[in-house]
Formats: structure tokens, sequence, C-alpha cells
């Protein structure tokens, strides 16, 4: 008997330990300044940092690569500077918040997980992305949310405060695009899955060939009242003070049918 009270004891011990070892974990945060090292040096140095906090602070960050990438929940990197491209790739949970500008094809293929870019963003954001959120305060480049997905309970979403370069969710085959701004041209291009809402409503000639363009629905305003409620939460004080996040006056552009180019390939 004294020998397994003895060995509960320990293992209670073990078990407090690891919780203590845990919490310290996630109230610790790590700084890290990036300044000219090579994109392999500095992602190194990330992943060391991430391996001892749960936050990582990151300064001096000058373009270099892949910040970011494969970041499991829990996670989270505030990114001070301009991080290069392919930031977030595949990115599984985590969180980023960049105090700045932010590059091409962030998020690209991301399964799960939220990035904040205080400012604009290039080219391909969120291409093949699968799941989570992009929040951009302004502008961003082309081709952002092409051949964007959603399977299953997974449905990805970018929120644009500004305008959008040309292309914007070409191919798009599902998840979801609210559009603040006005679009560049070939908006939609071969899109058959998803919903881009606009707030600015396209005239009926530039209204893409397989596409409708209808006014929102209670529904929609639901998704939108989430989605922009998560944009002004994320730029409180960057931002009109009378941003508007009821979702009211936007219009949704979707596929006419499951297959809106089948008409263009041979039986």
């Amino acid at each position: 008997m004294k020998d397994k009270i003895e060995h509960a004891a320990k293992a209670a011990a073990v078990e407090c330990s690891e919780k203590e070892a845990a919490a310290a974990m996630q109230s610790a945060k790590e700084s890290v300044s990036l300044g000219t090292l090579h994109f392999k040096e500095a992602n190194e140095l990330v992943r060391e940092a991430l391996d001892k906090a749960d936050l990582v602070e990151l300064h001096d960050v000058y373009a270099q690569r892949y910040i970011g990438c494969t970041m499991p929940e829990g996670k989270r990197l505030e990114i001070h500077g301009t991080p290069g491209n392919d930031m977030a790739c595949y990115m599984d949970g985590g969180e980023i918040e960049v105090y700045g500008n932010a590059q091409d094809q962030i998020a690209n293929t991301m399964n799960e997980g939220r990035i904040i870019v205080h400012g604009r963003c290039g080219d391909a954001a969120g291409y093949g992305m699968r799941g989570g959120q992009i929040l951009i305060r302004d502008d961003c480049g082309w081709r952002v949310g092409i051949h964007m997905k959603q399977f299953e309970n997974h449905c990805p979403a970018i929120v644009i405060g500004g305008d959008a370069g040309n292309f914007l969710g070409e191919y798009m085959a599902g998840g979801i695009i609210v559009l603040m701004g006005h679009a560049g041209a070939y908006l939609a291009t071969g899109m058959h899955g998803g919903t881009i809402y606009l707030k600015h409503a396209l005239s009926d000639e530039d209204i893409p060939q397989g596409l409708v363009q209808e006014q929102v629905d209670e529904n929609d305003r639901a998704v939108l009242r989430t989605l922009l409620g998560l944009y002004h939460d994320a730029f409180e004080g960057e931002i009109d003070p009378a941003f508007d996040a009821s979702g009211e006056g936007y219009y949704r552009l979707r596929p006419a049918s499951s297959r809106p180019y089948a008409s263009m390939y041979a039986n």
C-alpha cells in the first residue's frame, strides 16, 4: 500500500510539474531580431524561439521567406517589418500578426489559423488556401484567393479592406472573400465554387460569364457580421470609427450552378 501511495504521489508531482512548465511556456515571450540574416538561418532562429515560447516577437524583418511555415495551433508570431514570400505556407492553426506590409503568397495552402496584416499584401495571397482567415487592412495584389477551396467544416476566408488587383478569386473552388474596395480586371475568372462579397456592385457587363451577382440575404449578413467583426477588432483605431460591420448593402458573387462552365467542354 505504501508503495502505491508513493507511486501516486510521484505521478501527481510529475503531472503538476508538467502543467507548471506548460503554463510557464504559455506566459513566456521570446524576442528575435532577424536583420539581414539569410532566410534559412532566420527560420532556424524562429523555430528555436517557438520551441521555447508560444509567443514570439520578430523585429527587423527584411523579406525573409517562409516565416511561420507549418506553425501549429497555440503558437503566435508578431512580426515587425516586412516578411518575405510564402509566409505562413501550410500553417496549421497558428496566428501571425504583421505590423507592416507583407509580400507575395502569404498563406500558401494554409490549413488553419489566422493572419492579420496592418498594411497591404502582395500577389497570390491565400493560394490554394484550405482553412483559416486572412485579414488585410489595406490593398492586395494580383491573383489573391486563387484556387481557394473548402472541405468538411473548413471554410477559408480573406477579408480585404482596400482595393484588389487583377484576377481576384481566379479559379476559386470554395471559401469566402470579402472585398471592401474595388476589384481589378478579370475578377473571379474561372470561379466555380465559394462566394465573393463585394461592397461595390459590378455593372452588368463586368459580371463574368457563368457567375451571378445578387444582393445579400440574412444568412449572408450573418457571415459578413462575423468576418467584418474580426476585421474591426483587428484594426480598431486604424480604420474609420464609423466602420460598418453589419453586412448591409453588400453584394454576393457566386457561380450560377455547380458546373458553370460545362458548356465550354465537349461531352
